[in-house]
């Protein structure tokens, strides 16, 4: 589908208003963007607009009679079944039954592309996500980062946006330092020596695992070593071991990325110089105090780019997170030449998004290209009290603890239920009810109840995919369910304009609702001999349910289960 049947109202009132200028009914007018909204209640139509209220004026008419010339002058569509205008100038319009009818084999034709839409016009856009540190597991903190990223991903995706998912991981710098002392402390304990940790080193029990799996790979190597030769070579094999299982519990959630950029090869490969020199030769650095800072004047004050190295001796360590961000964008907008690049980080970044916007303009690009969405926490409660440390290993919730616990499944549906700026309080309990309480049990039991019901089709004797006479479909919980399986394409539009997959999930409840209702007024699979053609066109109707609700599904990162 290339456009939405909101889209097509659009278009239609638009040459509406064309053709009644050309038969002298109405002047030249300044034409304000045409708004076409679902009607929110039934009598009122499937669409209306008040594109006549904001006209009335040009056209010196009332907004009734100028809704009254659009309306006859509205060219045919056979989607329309009627349109009519309503006080004090809105215009209200009616699906046609027929066509609504005939839409399921559209569904079924369509199959797992249906919803696409061809919005994004195959611009190229960089979803970047995750991205935390590979000096811990992932917590989830950076799981509701996961599954926000990867929606948004396959929304613009459906939207007809080529789309690429990228993970940024942040090998270079201090932090990476400090986790390799980190891990050389427990590496030596482990082999029975008493050295010191680190008084900013990274604790938890999985440094103390690290470290136990390098005393059994290395055995005393690393202890006859330089300790800071040691620990320069510890610490990428640490990261390296991090980014492993941080991949290993992202595949688990089914989170996958088509690039894994490392913040190190900004400095190998000279990106972050040919940076710098690009702000250096448009007059945006300075230097004092031994340090290189970045001036703008989109900025209260001038941002650090290079320590100084009487602060920092370090070399490698001087560059601050502004430096790679820098490099980052001129690595994203220019020499990968991304549309757009989207940023998914956490509400306590917000601080860093002037600074690279002002990054951008000063390299020379649009900042809206950059894109920021920035989410906010999430809170564990169980039983009615907050989770603040997990069971097992006393410390910090993790990913990994939630997948074990609740699943991969309810985990996405929760952390993409919401918009990106609203906190999330996550329910371990209701994760894991089996009732319609529990919006995840809801949606897919829809999926297996249909199901079910094609297999107790096909132990009848029937065959599911036989052709049918669609125009038997006239009940109103039949219509309703096409109606509501109609609008996902306008929910993906949603979606990709506002950069929020949120919309999925709620839309996911509503179709299960429609479907629910369906299969509590019409009866499917009828015995009676003079219902087969009514039973085939529903079988047909409840084939095209499960595709659509497995798309949701789909889209969401989840599972549409057969059975439950």
């Amino acid at each position: 589908m290339t456009a939405t049947i909101r889209e097509q109202i659009v278009n239609l009132l638009i040459q509406s208003i064309q053709a009644a200028q050309e038969a002298g009914n109405l002047p030249p007018m300044s034409l304000p963007p045409v708004i076409v909204e679902r009607s929110r209640r039934p009598e009122h139509g499937d669409y209306s607009t008040s594109l006549c209220l904001r006209l009335a004026h040009q056209a010196g008419m009332s907004p009734m009679d100028l809704a009254r010339t659009l309306i006859a002058h509205l060219p045919p569509a056979p989607f329309i079944g009627r349109a009519e205008a309503v006080h004090p100038g809105y215009i209200n319009f009616w699906l046609d039954e027929g066509w609504l009818a005939r839409q399921v084999d559209v569904i079924l034709e369509a199959g797992e592309s249906f919803g696409n839409i061809s919005v994004g016009q195959g611009q190229r856009v960089q979803v970047e996500f995750v991205s935390a540190n590979p000096t811990g597991p992932i917590t989830i903190g950076s799981a509701r980062n996961a599954v926000l990223g990867d929606g948004l991903a396959s929304v613009l995706q459906a939207a007809g946006y080529q789309v690429e998912r990228e993970y940024y991981v942040n090998d270079a710098g201090s932090q990476v330092r400090k986790f390799g002392e980190s891990v050389f402390a427990r590496y030596a304990q482990a082999l029975g020596e008493n050295a010191p940790f680190p008084e900013d080193g990274y604790h938890g029990h999985y440094v103390v695992e690290l470290g136990e799996q390098l005393a059994t790979e290395a055995g005393r190597r690393y202890l006859e070593m330089d300790r800071r030769e040691a620990v320069r070579a510890i610490a990428p094999w640490a990261v390296d071991r991090m980014v492993k299982r941080i991949r290993q519990d992202l595949a688990d959630l089914g989170v996958h990325f088509d690039v894994w950029r490392h913040e190190r090869h900004f400095y190998e490969e000279g990106l972050f110089d040919l940076a710098l020199n690009v702000l250096r030769e448009r007059g945006y650095v300075v230097e004092y105090d031994d340090a290189i800072w970045f001036r703008h004047p989109d900025l209260e004050k001038d941002a650090v780019l290079i320590r100084s190295p009487k602060v920092v001796p370090e070399p490698s360590e001087r560059p601050t997170y502004l430096a790679s961000d820098v490099a980052y964008l001129w690595d994203k907008l220019v020499r990968r030449g991304f549309d757009r690049a989207i940023y998914i980080w956490g509400a306590d970044h917000h601080g860093d998004v002037p600074r690279v916007r002002a990054a951008a303009k000063a390299l020379g690009l649009d900042p809206d290209r950059a894109v920021f969405i920035l989410y906010q926490l999430v809170t564990l409660w169980r039983g009615g009290e907050e989770v603040r440390m997990s069971k097992r290993s006393g410390e910090f919730i993790t990913l990994r603890d939630l997948l074990d616990e609740v699943g991969p499944d309810p985990i996405r549906f929760m952390l993409i239920s919401r918009t990106a700026d609203a906190p999330i309080d996550f329910d371990l309990d209701l994760a894991v009810e089996q009732s319609e309480r529990n919006p995840v049990y809801y949606v897919q039991y829809a999926h297996a109840r249909i199901a079910s019901i094609l297999r107790y089709a096909q132990e009848q004797g029937r065959r599911i995919d036989e052709p049918a006479d669609l125009s038997l479909l006239r009940h109103l919980s039949e219509l309703a369910l096409i109606r509501k399986m109609l609008e996902l394409p306008e929910v993906i539009e949603q979606a990709a304009a506002k950069l929020s997959p949120h919309f999925l999930p709620y839309y996911a409840q509503e179709l299960a609702t429609a479907f629910h209702a369906f299969y509590r007024d019409c009866r499917v699979v009828s015995s009676d001999p003079a219902e087969e053609e009514l039973t085939r066109a529903r079988l047909r109707l409840v084939r095209a349910a499960k595709t659509v609700l497995a798309r949701v599904l789909h889209l969401m990162g989840m599972s549409a289960p057969e059975r439950m």
